[in-house]
């Protein structure tokens, strides 16, 4: 890697684990409105974006549809999980894009509170595999931006171009993406995160 990185790689127990916070649900539609943390004594319904799953079905076709009306073919789709992964398979389907990859950072280790810098967790998608590709990375949001500038500049070092995509983003972003769904500064509501597992696994918590 010729970069150097804001990052550090690392493999993390459970008991750090334990502490974790859902990544990336913090929100933008009224700018005047200020950052909301998702945590406990979140903001009333009224205040939430609601996504359910038919809204996403719409949301990702046309966010796909987006990125085909700019003329960008991917070669790759590379998924931020976990909530990039629904994002992902949604644009490989519209894209007819079958070469899709995954990363997992983690940057919040409790209630609004985080990492002085967000973490790749392994196994790291090799580089050879991205040599000379163009690639559309894809996540649920835009929060920060600290995890997706993390992924696009790693993706820099190797592929012949890499260009973002997310179902909305927040003003806040220091990653402003290539292709946005929607902007809100609303605390967000996912399908896929919404509702408790069926199952809990000790050690593990509530994640995006």
């Amino acid at each position: 890697m010729t970069r150097e990185f804001s990052a550090v790689f690392v493999s993390l127990d459970h008991a750090w684990l334990r502490g974790r916070r859902r990544r990336g649900h913090f929100m933008l539609l009224d700018m005047a409105e200020g950052e909301k943390a998702d945590g406990a004594g979140g903001p009333g319904l009224a205040e939430r974006e609601e996504l359910g799953w038919e809204l996403f079905g719409t949301a990702s076709r046309e966010l796909a549809q987006t990125i085909a009306d700019d003329g960008f073919a991917p070669d790759l789709i590379l998924s931020i999980a976990r909530g990039g992964l629904f994002v992902a398979g949604s644009l490989g389907y519209a894209l007819d894009v079958k070469n899709l990859h995954v990363m997992n950072v983690e940057f919040y280790t409790g209630v609004d509170e985080r990492l002085d810098l967000p973490v790749m967790l392994p196994p790291v998608p090799n580089a050879v595999d991205l040599t000379g590709a163009t690639v559309l990375v894809a996540d649920d949001v835009a929060d920060t931006g600290a995890t997706l500038k993390l992924v696009r500049d790693f993706c820099t070092d190797h592929v012949a171009e890499v260009r973002c995509a997310v179902i909305y983003e927040k003003p806040r972003s220091e990653v402003k993406c290539d292709y946005v769904w929607k902007y809100t500064d609303r605390w967000i509501n996912f399908p896929w995160s919404v509702r408790p597992p069926v199952i809990r696994r000790q050690g593990q918590v509530l994640d995006a």
